[in-house]
């Protein structure tokens, strides 16, 4: 199984961005697939998950109202649009696959997921 995170870059606070993930190797639409993020000198958080038929969805506090987690099974790709970036949103970002297959409740935790991508660097200036 294969994660590729990709779409970070240097943007400014109260900008955009909208992630993308690749999946290959498992049967992606039966998935749910998660964001999380590590901050500079921080532990990794949840962020965002969304259930393999897209009915369910679950988002940190702090990134409500601001990201957006959406995927099309028919690409094997998970997305997480940002927006009205802030400087403590500067992290790497990772997505996940979960552990279960066909899970109906949405993980938040690392330990549910079992395969990660390598990342991608969002960097928020002020």
């Amino acid at each position: 199984v294969q994660l590729q995170a990709f779409g970070g870059g240097l943007v400014q606070t109260g900008g955009f961005l909208r992630l993308s993930c690749a999946a290959s190797g498992r049967t992606f639409s039966s998935y749910v697939m998660g964001w999380f993020r590590q901050a500079p000198g921080k532990e990794r958080e949840f962020v965002a998950a969304i259930s393999w038929s897209t009915s369910s969805t679950s988002y940190a506090d702090s990134v409500k109202g601001r990201f957006t987690i959406s995927r099309d099974n028919a690409k094997n790709t998970v997305y997480l649009q940002i927006n009205n970036l802030k400087p403590e949103d500067t992290a790497v970002y990772y997505c996940a696959s979960d552990r279960v297959w066909g899970r109906l409740v949405v993980p938040t935790m690392e330990q549910q997921y079992d395969y990660w991508g390598q990342g991608t660097l969002v960097t928020v200036s002020s």
